[in-house]
């Protein structure tokens, strides 16, 4: 039956608008790829991938990661969506918090746009910021005596902080593109195809290694075993969902009286996603990664407590993992608060007649469902808590590439699943219209030949 339909979608046209925006993705991809080979001018490229290869293991290989090789490469991307997240989560914080702003946000798609508009003024803002510090940092560095960059002082600090702000922002005009004219959110997508981009040398780093003894075929056999339960346990748990039953009130038709049918309210186990890792990740990672380039490992006075501060920022030490779980915990409940109305939904379950049987609809419908939803994301919070954390430590430990972990492997996850979802749902509605098409299409024919027969 599958088959048929796409079969008869497919003879009719109807899948060359999801071909193309498959191809919108795919073509963008190649765009971003493209960048991150775009090195920053004044920079030796031969020098940052040495200078890079005597920080490995440290925190710069997760914001490696993330921003898909570019860091490593010093390009023009090498600041990734990151500064744009960051700016998002401040813009959200405040939209909460300020009554502007809420009614903004009330306004509907003009509110939303100027919102967003604020939101990229705010990245480029953030943007420049880290752009002045990577380019200040940048300079300090040499390798083997040699400096990283041909060029120094304020003509290489305004280059690069201009080639990065533009890198970003482009990164941020090209995820919107991919939002409005593809398939999916653009930034996430964005993010995903960075750390895919890294898989095919993450696994051939882990041959190699391997090969060399370091890993034992059994320890390779276990990792592959844990990616794939890690995977298949991230799969369950994004399509868990806790049902609502819902009843309708009765409606009376002449003499009599109809029982409408139960249905139900459909509440994920984790509403927000991979929101919560990423956003603690783009707190968490920039500013220790600047904070690591600050002095020497014998300096003093504020450039040794920034020192201290980025040492203990590493992944597997103790505040690390703190502040880590911390955000994850915050940024479920705060997302998922910001996405989410409980007292919304109860005044539109009002409105339809339904309501939840033996809760009073209104306000104690509205707390019955908060309630749902906080338990909810309790158990969702400590479930990205596992998957994020966990295989991260084994990381740290065991030495296995950044890309196998949990952060990675959630964000791979759950954005095929999203775009598959949206798939789904673009050939479900196109569908749809073919049939409502049909549907016209024989009555208009049927009202003519009653027509021609008068």
């Amino acid at each position: 039956m599958a088959r048929e339909q796409a079969a008869a979608l497919a003879g009719s046209g109807k899948l060359n608008e999801l071909w193309a925006r498959i191809g919108f993705v795919l073509a963008a991809f190649i765009v971003y790829r493209i960048g991150t080979h775009v090195p920053v001018p004044g920079v030796d490229p031969i020098a940052i991938s040495a200078l890079f290869d005597q920080n490995r293991g440290s925190i710069l290989d997760v914001l490696n990661m993330f921003s898909g090789g570019a860091l490593s490469r010093l390009s023009v991307m090498a600041l990734g969506v990151m500064p744009y997240i960051s700016a998002s989560i401040i813009i959200q914080m405040l939209t909460a918090v300020e009554p502007r702003l809420k009614q903004i946000k009330a306004e509907g798609e003009s509110g939303r746009r100027k919102i967003q508009k604020w939101t990229r003024y705010a990245a480029a803002v953030l943007a420049t910021f880290q752009a002045i510090g990577v380019a200040s940092t940048v300079q300090a560095q040499a390798v083997n005596g040699t400096p990283v960059t041909l060029i120094t002082g304020i003509q290489f600090t305004i280059v690069c902080v201009l080639a990065l702000v533009a890198g970003t922002m482009f990164l941020v005009w090209l995820g919107e593109q991919i939002t409005d004219r593809g398939i999916g959110n653009g930034i996430s997508l964005i993010i995903f195809a960075g750390i895919v981009a890294g898989l095919p040398s993450a696994i051939g780093g882990t041959y190699e290694l391997t090969k060399s003894g370091e890993f034992s075929p059994i320890f390779l056999l276990v990792m592959v075993v844990g990616v794939i339960a890690v995977t298949a346990f991230v799969v369950f748990v994004e399509r868990g969902q806790r049902r609502i039953t819902l009843n309708y009130a009765r409606q009376q038709r002449g003499n009599k009286v109809m029982q409408a049918p139960s249905s139900y309210l459909p509440l994920k186990m984790n509403m927000a996603g991979v929101i919560p890792p990423i956003f603690a990740s783009s707190i968490i990672l920039f500013p220790a990664s600047l904070v690591g380039f600050f002095g020497s490992e014998s300096a003093t006075g504020v450039a040794g407590i920034l020192r201290d501060i980025s040492t203990k920022m590493q992944p597997g030490e103790v505040l690390y993992t703190v502040l880590y779980i911390g955000m994850i915990l915050f940024f479920a409940f705060f997302y998922t608060a910001l996405t989410f109305d409980p007292k919304e939904i109860a005044e539109n379950l009002k409105k339809q007649g339904a309501f939840v049987p033996g809760i009073r609809p209104g306000q104690q419908t509205a707390r019955y469902i908060d309630g749902v939803v906080s338990k909810l994301t309790l158990v969702g919070a400590i479930y990205l808590t596992i998957v994020c954390l966990i295989p991260e430590l084994l990381i740290v430990n065991y030495g296995v590439p950044f890309y196998f972990g949990g952060t990675s492997l959630l964000i791979i996850v759950v954005v095929i699943m999203d775009m598959m979802g949206q798939i789904q749902s673009h050939l479900m509605s196109q569908q749809y219209e073919s049939l409502m098409k049909k549907t016209n299409l024989t009555g208009n024919s049927g009202g003519s030949r009653r027509k021609r027969r008068k």
